[in-house]
């Protein structure tokens, strides 16, 4: 937008930066009828350059919008992150106090394997042949022996991977291989482990023989 002043006089224009008008030195009084008018000619300038600089701010507001909605999607993601982790937090607590569940309310495999929803989770299913990475927390007599969340304290810890099934080969646990599948992504569950599922007629360090554990698994 560039704006000129002028001054009118006498049907004539004259810049700014000249007189306005001069009073006569003889005092007479200026006619009404012949007043001086001022004109003000505002005209609209449209370049290129104002147009570049129409479309850089537009394109700035477009990435500002953006980083606005990817910091609004790390905050979730994290907070979604932080719950997860002391909600495992909680559960690994509630095993290492080693909480009772009645026996009664567990579910009886036949081959002996004992186990008890803690929490049924809603991902995908555990099946023989897939690959799965559990928490878990091992007990003898209500001393924990072995845990994955050991050195990083109840909430951190590397997850134990396997896939179901390596117990016939001799790679994992058979109480642990056989008691993870069916579960779901994100359940919890407890394990009774008879000595033929866990370490049998020849115990292992400080286990005896003939020895039941308890596991629980976070999946």
């Amino acid at each position: 937008m560039e704006l000129s002043l002028f001054s009118y006089h006498q049907n004539s224009f004259s810049l700014l930066h000249k007189p306005f008008f001069s009073l006569p030195i003889s005092g007479k009084r200026v006619p009404k009828r012949d007043p001086f008018l001022l004109q003000c000619h505002c005209t609209l300038s449209s370049s290129s350059n104002d147009d570049d600089n129409i479309k850089a701010a537009i394109v700035s507001l477009q990435h500002e919008a953006r980083r606005v909605v990817l910091g609004s999607l790390l905050t979730a993601a994290a907070a979604m992150y932080i719950s997860d982790v002391a909600e495992a937090a909680s559960t690994s607590r509630r095993a290492l106090r080693g909480a009772k569940i009645p026996e009664t309310e567990f579910t009886t495999l036949p081959n002996g394997l004992k186990y008890y929803d803690l929490k049924v989770g809603s991902g995908l299913k555990a099946v023989k042949g897939s690959r799965v990475a559990v928490h878990y927390v091992a007990k003898w007599r209500g001393v924990t022996f072995m845990t994955s969340r050991q050195g990083l304290g109840v909430g951190g810890g590397t997850p134990y991977g396997f896939d179901i099934g390596q117990s016939e080969r001799g790679n994992v646990l058979k109480g642990l291989d056989l008691g993870v599948e069916g579960m779901r992504v994100g359940g919890q569950r407890l394990l009774i482990v008879p000595p033929e599922l866990a370490y049998g007629k020849k115990g292992v360090q400080e286990i005896p023989p003939n020895a039941t554990i308890e596991v629980t698994i976070i999946l």
